[in-house]
């Protein structure tokens, strides 16, 4: 395996697996107030524990455009404007984790099926046409 999960790391994918259910979760329940807090700090937590302290610290550090975009948006969730907070918060993910984008492509195409599919998109439409 070209990447071990140590025990810590391993609670921490699960942290953030809990807050992104719970985030969806949220939503679905109209924008739950005290959901969107849990799932931020199940996210924030599980961040942490899965890239260490320090690397955590120096990401929040180097992007200021995302690191103040994420918390204005989890202030807002926490002064009662949970759909106006979600909306900064994601753009927040966004720019925050965006030097992550090529390492997450290059998942995403490892992925048996859906690799395959991310792929060869014109193969799908063409069969989508007849």
């Amino acid at each position: 395996m070209a990447y071990e999960l140590d025990e810590q790391k391993k609670v921490g994918l699960g942290l953030i697996g809990f807050g992104i259910l719970f985030t969806f979760l949220a939503i679905l329940l109209f924008f739950d107030r005290g959901l969107l807090a849990l799932a931020n700090i199940l996210l924030l937590a599980g961040v942490a524990l899965l890239l260490g302290w320090r690397s955590t610290l120096q990401l929040f550090k180097v992007n200021y455009k995302g690191t103040i975009s994420f918390m204005l948006g989890l202030f807002l969730i926490f002064v009662r404007w949970p759909v106006v907070g979600i909306i900064v918060e994601i753009y927040g993910c966004i720019v925050l984790f965006s030097c992550f984008w090529p390492s997450i492509k290059v998942f995403l195409f490892q992925i048996p099926v859906f690799g395959w599919i991310l792929r060869y998109p014109a193969l799908l439409l063409d069969r989508f046409r007849s």
